[in-house]
């Protein structure tokens, strides 16, 4: 079960490594992510921010796909990041038990002068994110925005009204 799937450019960062993994309480953190899969650069990179005690899975979107599917992860909670909005819908439309999905930090240190539409000050979409973003809350899942736990989380539809 994935307690939560975070939407971060960044993937792994203090951020995530100390405040989220403690307020999630899972025992390991899935990256989803093809890019880190193949990279072993990255792949050191996320292992050196990931907490102690924690586990860390790398895998590419289709292989987590399968680990989160798979019946002898049914009961663990897991705590899955990806770095796009696309790649949050793929694992959301194939993944039927997700607690909620938090779209936290998207395109902030994106490269190139693409048109990007601004929801928030954390959140700024191309185009086909921006669709993707609006297929996710589609879906029967919470779609939300909470950068710390101690911020409210703002529902997705909230700040689609007004792009």
């Amino acid at each position: 079960m994935i307690a939560q799937l975070r939407v971060d450019d960044r993937l792994i960062h203090g951020q995530v490594a100390l405040v989220w993994t403690k307020e999630l309480n899972t025992p390991g953190i899935v990256v989803a992510n093809d890019n880190a899969a193949s990279n072993s650069m990255v792949q050191m990179t996320l292992k050196m921010a990931t907490p102690t005690g924690k586990k860390l899975l790398i895998r590419s979107v289709d292989d987590a796909i399968e680990v989160f599917n798979n019946p002898k992860g049914k009961n663990m909670r897991m705590f899955a990041l990806v770095n796009s909005v696309t790649d949050a819908l793929k694992i959301a439309q194939h993944v039927p038990d997700i607690e909620g999905i938090n779209v936290a930090n998207v395109g902030r240190f994106a490269e190139g002068d693409g048109d990007r539409t601004q929801l928030s000050s954390t959140l700024m979409l191309t185009a086909p994110e921006l669709a993707a973003l609006k297929e996710l809350v589609k879906l029967d899942v919470p779609v939300f925005q909470q950068v710390v736990p101690s911020n409210s989380k703002t529902p997705i539809a909230n700040l689609l009204k007004n792009a």
